[in-house]
Formats: structure tokens, C-alpha cells, sequence
């Protein structure tokens, strides 16, 4: 499943955590993917390895981008209205309702920041094992030389 940028609500951090865990999903299964899509030795010629890796790399690489990008549109939209309430702030310091709503969403916004360090390390772990499996029958056009 692909992540759209555009499917992904950044007003409510537990709706964008739901939609985050759905497209995670072929992290959370990438041993069981490469398992069923690569064959055993006694079954290599009847599977190619070499397309089933290829695909299975182009969904990662689609699901990682889409999420990044997804993540950053979030924090990008949080962000601004976090600098609106500062402003609204500076107009009006005295206001306790714009000092709860700016906590809230500067909460939100390290939440949503945070978020792109998880991707990092799930993409990492993914990554390493499409590696261990795939590096004999397929390298990406960006893998790095090992």
C-alpha cells in the first residue's frame, strides 16, 4: 500500500499515527514477503529471484517516499500554525487559551518530528534485511558498492 500525502490528516496525531501504521505495514512484514517471494535452493528455478527482489525493492523505495513525504507535509502544516499561536502570542500574552492551544501543538509537532527518526530506523532495518536476502540476485540503481 502506497502512502499519499494527501491521504493523511495532520490535525489529529493519533489519526496520523493510524494511517503511519498502515503503510508501515510492509516493514512489519518484510521477512515474511522475501520468504514467500524468494525460493529455497531446492525451488530456484522455478521462482525469479532476481524480479521478486526488483519488485519487492520498488515497493519499499514507494512506501518510504510516500511516507517521508507525508511525515514532512505534517510537520510543515504543524509548524505554521505552531508560528501563528506564537504570534497570536506575542499579541495577546495574557491569554490562556492561546498558551493551551500553542503547548498542544508544539507537543504535536516534536511528536510529528519524531516520527521521521522512526522512519529512519525502520527503513534501516528493512533495508538491511532486503540486503541479506537479495544481494546476490539484485542490486538497486542506488544501492551503495559493499
Amino acid at each position: 500500500m502506497a502512502a499519499s500525502s494527501d491521504e493523511v490528516t495532520c490535525d489529529d496525531f493519533l489519526g496520523f499515527q493510524e494511517a503511519l501504521k498502515k503503510w508501515r505495514f510492509i516493514d512489519d512484514r518484510i521477512i515474511y514477503a522475501l520468504n514467500t517471494s524468494l525460493p529455497t535452493a531446492s525451488f530456484a528455478g522455478e521462482v525469479n529471484a532476481t524480479s521478486q527482489c526488483k519488485h519487492l525493492y520498488e515497493q519499499l523505495a514507494e512506501t518510504y517516499d510516500g511516507r517521508e513525504q507525508a511525515i514532512k507535509k505534517c510537520v510543515r502544516t504543524v509548524s505554521s500554525v505552531v508560528g501563528d499561536l506564537q504570534n497570536q502570542k506575542k499579541n495577546d500574552p495574557d491569554n490562556a487559551e492561546i498558551m493551551k492551544r500553542l503547548s498542544k501543538e508544539r507537543t504535536k509537532l516534536r511528536l510529528m518530528q519524531s516520527e521521521l527518526n522512526i522512519e529512519e530506523v525502520l527503513r534501516d532495518r528493512s533495508m538491511k534485511v532486503f540486503y541479506e536476502r537479495c544481494r546476490t540476485v539484485y542490486r538497486p540503481p542506488s544501492a551503495p558498492i559493499v
